[in-house]
């Protein structure tokens, strides 16, 4: 059983439209992997199990038959399931076999499956999802087997990215997962304490909570310096009374939705500085939300976003500053100058502008649902502001 309530109406909901995108294309099946499950979304979006650990998990869906799953396992593995089960969720058979992205010779192994399994179902037509991101020995293995292959990544993209009326109850609860979490490191972080430290409460409380996965980025430093987005590895700073940390809190909640959130906390008074830099990034997020209606175009949003902060004297964006999300923690649409989907009604957007100027890393961010109208209320309820501790 996964840590997910997802509805057996909810996945049929979304098997319908995976099974429409197959029928608009002519295909007779489609197929998908990940390996991980921070951006391998497709996997789970469609089975209810993500992918862990770099162990391949291949997912074919057919048309007018039960799902099949390639993954690890032991040699010969060729299991019936049952696909009305709440662990094996529209899934009919699973093959296994022990192979590692580590170990070159292995690789191989996972494809020799897929086409067994294709052969035998007689599909010659075969959608790709995200074929740029599968394994070059399966696109080639399923090509040199003489499977016809076309990329149907956009047009499931456009199917999944508005969130059903379930969706959205699961994303307001990961909000509000993810405002706990941040109120318990306010109570957490103290003079004394590491990065480290820090970063490792936030995820027991989240894993306390209901979440599976994410990141929480954030390193440390006296007022003057930049408080950056860095990972693990570099939070091994001791915190000081006066200094800030910047947190970013990017995890999953109940089904497996991703939201973020970030605010800078500081351990006395904020200068001046680092508080007209986050009135600077909030008046930015509030620009934004002001663009996106539903039908808008990312990458006019974008040039105007620039525009704004060049007008006041502030950096381009040069990041990715916006972006959908939901099994993916990035998701299409991204708000930049590069995607050609439009906004539209019951997308989730994660909103984040901000700037270094060497003295402060500016950051906010938070999530929204797009409403008829624009964005509704923010699914966050933690208070925009420097937290002064």
């Amino acid at each position: 059983m996964t840590n997910s309530p997802i509805s057996r109406a909810e996945m049929e909901r979304r098997w319908g439209l995976a099974r429409e995108v197959m029928a608009d294309l002519g295909l007779d099946a489609m197929v998908m992997q990940a390996r991980e499950d921070w951006c391998g979304g497709y996997v789970r979006w469609l089975t209810d199990v993500p992918a862990n650990n770099g162990y391949p998990r291949t997912v074919v869906v057919f048309p007018d038959r039960p799902m099949e799953v390639v993954e690890m396992g032991a040699f010969g593995t060729d299991m019936a399931t049952d696909p009305e089960a709440r662990e094996t969720a529209g899934v009919g058979r699973v093959l296994g076999t022990p192979s590692f992205v580590s170990v070159n010779y292995t690789i191989d192994y996972d494809t020799e499956l897929l086409v067994k399994l294709l052969r035998e179902a007689g599909a010659r037509r075969i959608g790709l999802i995200a074929p740029g991101a599968l394994p070059y020995s399966l696109v080639a293995g399923l090509q040199a087997a003489g499977f016809e292959t076309a990329d149907a990544t956009d047009a499931l993209d456009r199917a999944k990215a508005p969130k059903s009326a379930e969706e959205q109850a699961l994303i307001r609860a990961t909000a509000r997962l993810q405002d706990r979490v941040f109120a318990e490191i306010c109570d957490f972080i103290r003079p004394g304490v590491t990065d480290r430290d820090i970063a490792a409460h936030a995820e027991a409380a989240g894993r306390r909570l209901g979440s599976d996965q994410g990141i929480h980025l954030g390193v440390s430093a006296p007022l003057g310096q930049a408080s950056r987005f860095r990972n693990r590895p570099f939070q091994t700073r001791e915190l000081a009374p006066g200094d800030h940390l910047s947190m970013l809190i990017e995890v999953n909640g109940p089904g497996g939705a991703y939201l973020e959130i970030a605010r800078t906390m500081v351990l006395g008074r904020a200068d001046d500085h680092l508080l007209q830099a986050f009135e600077n990034v909030r008046e930015a997020q509030d620009h934004t939300l002001s663009l996106m209606v539903p039908g808008a175009a990312p990458a006019a949003i974008a040039a105007a976003h620039d525009a704004w902060m060049q007008g006041r004297g502030l950096p381009p964006e040069i990041r990715l500053y916006a972006h959908g999300q939901g099994c993916e923690m990035v998701e299409r649409p991204l708000i930049r100058r590069d995607e050609t989907l439009p906004l539209a009604e019951d997308m989730l957007l994660a909103v984040h502008p901000g700037y270094d100027d060497g003295r402060v890393f500016a950051v906010i961010c938070d999530n929204y649902l797009i409403g008829p109208d624009g964005p509704g209320d923010c699914l966050h309820q933690t208070e925009k502001k420097i937290f002064e501790l």
